[in-house]
């Protein structure tokens, strides 16, 4: 399985979560992003490349890349977990939008203040049909939530 995670659009590969990933998956891959959303897009595209059986992680931003990227490709993907994605941009991305079965879960703060949770959980259920959606007790940035997340459980290969 090939392990990705996507950080958020004011973040970096050198972030606290590209930094957690690199230390407990050192198989994932975890690419620095530049440009507006087409530009990053582009950049997943070449780097996911003729890889099957994909489980993507996005942060913010990341989410809404991860999101689209697994619109566009799903029979690529097994797995999405989402970190406060930016799902609220989907309808403005210009890109392909569809509906999705593989699992999708998301964690995202009540008191995220950068992107609307209510906005997050509605576009979450118009386009996810295999979602899990887990409403933390946490900012945007899931300070409190992220490590205690079971990682090695949800990015476990399947069995």
């Amino acid at each position: 399985m090939i392990k990705i995670f996507i950080h958020g659009l004011e973040s970096s590969n050198q972030g606290t979560k590209a930094i957690y990933f690199r230390e407990r998956f050192p198989d994932m891959l975890i690419p620095y992003f530049t440009g507006g959303l087409s530009e990053r897009m582009e950049s997943l595209n070449k780097i996911l490349k003729d890889k099957l059986d994909i489980a993507l992680v996005g942060s913010s931003f990341g989410g809404l890349m991860a999101s689209l990227f697994t619109m566009a490709e799903e029979s690529r993907v097994n797995r999405l977990i989402l970190l406060a994605p930016a799902l609220n941009l989907i309808e403005s991305s210009g890109f392909i939008r569809g509906k999705i079965s593989v699992p999708v879960r998301i964690y995202h703060g009540k008191q995220d203040d950068v992107i609307p949770i209510d906005a997050v959980e509605e576009a979450a259920d118009k386009y996810f049909l295999n979602l899990t959606f887990n409403r933390v007790e946490d900012d945007h940035f899931l300070h409190n939530t992220f490590a205690g997340i079971d990682w090695s459980m949800l990015l476990k290969d399947k069995e």
